[in-house]
């Protein structure tokens, strides 16, 4: 399955850039999932830039510095305006991959962010976002400071990342806010009661990560799969004993679905984010051009009335076991309070 090259004209909410229908997430890149070749991984950069993608996310915390970089020798020989870079920060990380929290003091943001600059080999970055609610800042003062960097030319705009309605109010109350990042999926719908009627009221784009739920639809977990311990999907409710063969037992089902169409059961679930409305863009975690192409043919893909019963029928949202991270985590997620 093909498809013509990816136009950039989603506008990202009311005030945000033009970007492509769907973006690349480079988090995979830098061992979260396990270990990814660079080489392979600029070369997917690459691809797609060259399919038309333009929206790029990252964070500063991913592989400790690691991911930036990546990108930076990725979009060295590109021009600046031809890559839409999204960035988070906050998150903070000690050796051996322990975490220590979040940091969105103003002072700390602004540190933060000239790393990032450096890292990535740019003079802005289009998109900045504290990657967590900081609960001992708040939103107000963090937005504040942001948008002082949004005046001196250091970011253009300005994104949430995994907050609730309360604090997307206040910050959209200081400054105007391009997008929330936020899980969004066949398999995480959370999102569809409450946060996402008051972004659309704000005029708030979703970029939705998780759209494959970390590879759980697609093809490359199955019964027995094991996990290395850096592995983020090791330490998932989702992926864990019980948890893994009741969801993927509704993967199965959903399988039965895209052989119909002749079609991936990732292209499938992509498909599906799709059609929840132009306000919602996929990041996708390719870490291979040949996932990356895999991805694309989810652009071609129709979805009638009558499918889309069937594949929500399929996997219904309350017959998800597990919750997507695990305790300790959750806990930090403002979107789930």
């Amino acid at each position: 399955m093909t498809t013509s090259k990816i136009t950039t004209d989603t506008e990202l909410g009311k005030t945000g850039p033009a970007v492509s229908r769907i973006g690349l997430g480079a988090m995979g890149m830098s061992g979260v999932y396990g270990a990814a070749d660079d080489t392979e991984s600029i070369a997917t950069i690459h691809a797609a830039l060259d399919s038309g993608a333009n929206l790029i996310d990252t964070g500063d915390f991913y592989g400790a510095g690691h991911n930036e970089m990546l990108i930076g020798r990725a979009i060295a020989e590109r021009p600046r305006a031809d890559v839409v870079l999204s960035v988070k920060f906050g998150a903070l990380r000690g050796p051996g991959g322990t975490w220590g929290g979040t940091d969105s003091r103003p002072v700390a943001l602004r540190n933060f962010l000239i790393y990032s600059l450096q890292r990535l080999g740019v003079d802005y970055i289009d998109i900045y976002r504290p990657a967590r609610l900081d609960p001992n800042v708040p939103i107000e003062d963090t937005i504040g400071a942001m948008a002082e960097l949004v005046e001196a030319g250091y970011i253009r705009h300005i994104g949430l990342s995994e907050v609730g309605v309360e604090t997307i109010r206040r910050a959209a109350a200081v400054h105007p806010i391009a997008d929330l990042q936020i899980e969004y999926s066949l398999i995480s719908r959370g999102i569809e009661a409450e946060i996402l009627p008051a972004v659309r009221e704000l005029g708030i784009a979703i970029t939705a990560y998780g759209v494959l739920s970390r590879g759980l639809l697609s093809d490359s977990v199955r019964q027995g799969t094991t996990f290395a311990p850096t592995d983020f999907r090791a330490h998932s409710p989702r992926f864990q004993g019980e948890n893994l063969y009741q969801n993927l037992k509704l993967v199965e089902a959903l399988a039965n679905i895209a052989a119909t169409k002749d079609v991936s059961i990732a292209q499938l679930a992509i498909a599906w984010t799709l059609t929840r409305g132009a306000d919602i863009v996929p990041i996708l975690g390719a870490r291979t051009r040949e996932r990356w192409s895999e991805s694309l043919g989810a652009l071609d893909i129709q979805l009638s009335v009558e499918e889309l019963a069937s594949i929500e029928a399929a996997v219904p949202a309350d017959r998800i076991a597990g919750e997507r991270y695990a305790a300790a985590q959750m806990t930090l997620l403002d979107s789930e309070r």
